[in-house]
This record gives structure tokens, C-alpha cells and sequence, in this order.
């Protein structure tokens, strides 16, 4: 009867235990899913890096016409 007293006063204090012991069990788990995470790329990251990408592309290649076309009037100018 002493044991039966003494498994339900302890019960209640093992609860935090059994949470504690299942979160020590899981967090490689978790560790290697965030891994796992960071070192992938998604969809949506992929697009917008490639529209960053396409964007820088397309304003350098606007700022080398931009340069050319002021070459070739300096030039024509000159030759006038």
C-alpha cells in the first residue's frame, strides 16, 4: 500500500521528465532537419535569386549601351 502511495506521488513529477527525455531523444532529429534546410534551396529562393540575377544582368548591359551610345556620339562629333 506504502508503494502504491509513493508510485502516485511520483507520478506527477515525472511528467516533466518524460517531456524532457522525449525532447533530448528528438533534437538530433530536429538539429539535422534545420541542416538540412538551410543547406537546400526552395522554388520561391531560387526565383528570386534568378530575378535578382536577371535584374543586375539587365541594368549593367542598359549602363554598357548607355556608354557605347555616348562614345559613338562623342565620336561622331569629333569627326564633324
Amino acid at each position: 500500500m506504502r508503494l502504491a502511495w509513493m508510485v502516485l506521488a511520483v507520478a506527477p513529477l515525472t511528467g516533466g521528465c518524460v517531456s524532457t527525455v522525449w525532447n533530448v531523444a528528438t533534437a538530433p532529429v530536429r538539429a539535422g532537419a534545420q541542416v538540412v534546410d538551410w543547406t537546400t534551396t526552395s522554388q520561391s529562393e531560387a526565383d528570386r535569386n534568378y530575378g535578382r540575377k536577371m535584374r543586375k544582368k539587365e541594368a549593367r548591359e542598359g549602363r554598357e549601351l548607355r556608354k557605347e551610345e555616348a562614345r559613338r556620339r562623342r565620336e561622331r562629333r569629333d569627326d564633324d
